[in-house]
């Protein structure tokens, strides 16, 4: 029987897919990140610009743009961030963003608010991957998230080795090589951070981001591994743009839109 992970990869191409040399895919990207500036990519609107629109320095914008994205795991990430949205904007809800008030929330409470316009799809786990953020965030760094920051002068290794090493089992699913670091690319997006050293972020392997991968001949899909698959798509990523200066985390949304778009422009980008 296959695993849930290969049964994705089923998804990403055949094994056979024909790669294509670094340089025709340099020329490709090129031509994709022309297309994604035009803003052709059948619109541009990412899943986190469903939010309130705070002030970008402001401790619940961070708040906000962290604890959903530990749930942000195989689901519609546009429901996910419409629901996050929704939940803040709840007089009844909004409460779930403030790390000091969920760390002194019944678990029964804490599971109805977050279940109430369906942030947690999964009572229990997802209850408690929330609070467990919740808790880190609190008793680290005093209750607000931007400690870290402060902390770390915002260099992407020292931040990831934080989430992804000393601390990593304080930070369930954000530690996650996925996550880790779409979530700094949307810190930096959507807040007044200022990340130093962005070249040890690379590009974050979704599902998107991989089918994309495979379509331009970087990588072969087929019944592999889930990990191993993410973990080669990044290191090809990296390897890839390594001589043109572009960094691997800004060609993320535009393979991401060119994927979910399901890849229009293909004969002028290939």
């Amino acid at each position: 029987m296959m695993t849930r992970s290969v049964q994705q990869n089923l998804l990403f191409g055949a094994s056979d897919t024909a790669l294509r040399s670094e340089s025709a895919i340099r020329e490709s990207i090129a031509r994709l990140l022309a297309i994604y500036s035009r803003g052709l990519l059948g619109g541009s609107v990412m899943p986190e610009d469903s939010n309130p629109g705070l002030p970008v320095s402001e401790i619940d914008n961070y708040h906000y743009f962290t604890l959903p994205m530990a749930l942000n795991y195989q689901r519609n990430s546009y429901t996910l961030w419409r629901a996050a949205r929704t939940t803040y904007f709840d007089p009844t809800t909004s409460d779930v963003f403030r790390p000091k008030a969920v760390c002194k929330m019944d678990e029964s409470d804490l599971a109805a608010m977050l279940m109430k316009h369906s942030v947690a799809l999964q009572p229990r786990k997802h209850t408690a991957t929330w609070r467990r953020l919740c808790e880190t965030i609190q008793e680290l760094y005093e209750g607000d998230i931007r400690t870290l920051f402060t902390q770390t002068s915002g260099s992407v290794p020292a931040i990831l080795e934080i989430i992804q090493g000393t601390q990593k089992k304080q930070f369930p699913y954000l530690s996650g090589p996925k996550i880790a670091n779409y979530w700094l690319h949307v810190m930096e997006s959507y807040t007044d951070v200022h990340l130093t050293d962005r070249g040890g972020l690379t590009v974050a392997p979704d599902t998107h981001v991989i089918q994309a991968s495979v379509r331009l001949g970087l990588v072969q899909g087929g019944q592999r591994d889930d990990t191993e698959l993410r973990n080669e798509v990044a290191e090809a990523w990296r390897n890839v743009l390594a001589p043109t200066g572009i960094l691997p985390i800004d060609v993320h949304t535009p393979l991401w839109l060119w994927s979910r778009s399901g890849f229009q422009f293909s004969a002028e980008i290939l």
